[in-house]
């Protein structure tokens, strides 16, 4: 999947558009507007969203993997507006379009499907007190979903 939607300039495009979709939303500005927002956070987001669609393991080699993913995101507790990952999810979906992935309705369904899922998975992290089981196994989807490791 990583290939047919581009490579790494697709996921580039990717997460640069997601990023300004979310810096424009009045929930998830916030969030996405911090001072201290890691300079680089567009080129991880698309290193890790390019491993995950089968790119090459630079996240999990070079930023900690899927735990460390996880663990940023973690404890924001009341922090967390209720429909946060609806609006992400939103924002991710757009942003393919703004990124002029393909248009392929089984790549597009695909990419949709992650994020529902990992925007569930980050959000179950939210609470205050969650704790991030360290070496989680990075996520793989492939055209019919989320692929089991090992």
């Amino acid at each position: 999947m990583f290939e047919f939607a581009g490579g790494r300039e697709a996921f580039l495009a990717l997460a640069a558009a997601h990023h300004r979709r979310c810096l424009e939303d009045p929930v998830l500005n916030h969030p996405f507007s911090h001072d201290d927002i890691d300079p680089r956070h567009v080129e991880k987001l698309a290193e890790y969203w390019g491993e995950v669609f089968g790119g090459p393991p630079v996240y999990s080699t070079s930023f900690g993997g899927h735990s460390a993913m996880l663990a940023l995101h973690a404890n924001a507790g009341g922090d967390v507006d209720a429909d946060l990952g609806d609006r992400f999810l939103e924002c991710f979906v757009r942003a393919i379009d703004d990124a002029e992935l393909p248009s392929d309705p089984e790549l597009r369904a695909a990419l949709r499907s992650y994020m529902e899922w990992a925007t569930g998975e980050v959000m179950s992290y939210a609470p205050e007190g969650s704790v991030v089981a360290a070496d989680l196994p990075m996520p793989r989807w492939g055209w019919d979903g989320r692929e089991q490791l090992g």
